[in-house]
C-alpha cells in the first residue's frame, strides 16, 4: 500500500474500542487542538508493543497538553486490546482493525522483513493527522524503544 505524506487527507475510519465502543477519526479531531497522534503497531502484549504503549501512555500528559490525542491501531481483536489496557494502564483509545482496512489506508500493513523472512503484516508507523482532516506528520518503520522522544523532538514537545 501507498504510504501517506504531509499534506495527504487522511483516511476516516471507525474502529471498536477495547471498552466495547467505537471510535471515529473525525470526531476525535475536534477534540485535539493540534491533532491526533494515530500509532500502528502489530501486537498487543508483545514486548516491543508493550514498550511503545507504555511510553505513550507516561508521554500523554506533555502530548495532550501540547494539545494532541493518542490513538493506537493493532489488527487484535477487541478482547486482547482490552487486556492489554488492563494490564498496562493504558489511559488512551487502542481501536481494533482485525480486517486491516485501516492499516492498509493508511500504508501501515504490507510487506516485512524479519530474521531473513518475509512475510504480510503491521509496518510500526506513526501518523500525526492535523485538525483539517491532513497528515501533518507520517513516519513508518519506527522502533518502538524511543520512537515516543522522537516523535516529541519532532513535534517541538518539552
Amino acid at each position: 500500500m501507498a504510504r501517506l505524506t504531509a499534506g495527504d487527507p487522511a483516511p476516516d475510519f471507525t474502529l471498536p474500542t477495547s471498552d466495547g465502543g467505537s471510535l471515529t477519526l473525525s470526531a476525535v479531531l475536534p477534540t485535539a487542538e493540534n491533532g491526533v497522534i494515530v500509532y500502528f503497531y502489530p501486537a498487543a502484549g508483545t514486548p516491543g508493543c508493550t514498550k511503545e504503549a507504555c511510553d505513550f501512555r507516561d508521554s500523554l500528559a506533555s502530548l495532550q497538553g501540547a494539545g494532541y490525542a493518542v490513538v493506537g491501531v493493532s489488527p487484535d481483536p477487541v478482547g486482547k486490546l482490552k487486556a492489554f489496557v488492563e494490564a498496562e494502564s493504558l489511559t488512551f483509545p487502542l481501536v481494533s482493525d482485525v480486517e486491516h482496512t485501516t492499516l492498509e489506508a493508511y500504508g501501515a500493513w504490507g510487506e516485512k522483513k524479519n530474521y531473513g523472512r518475509t512475510y504480510t503484516g503491521v509496518i510500526r508507523s506513526t501518523v500525526v493527522v492535523a485538525p483539517d482532516g491532513t497528515v501533518a506528520l507520517a513516519q513508518y518503520n519506527v522502533k518502538a524503544t524511543g520512537h515516543v522522544a522522537k516523535l516529541r523532538r519532532d513535534l517541538t514537545i518539552d
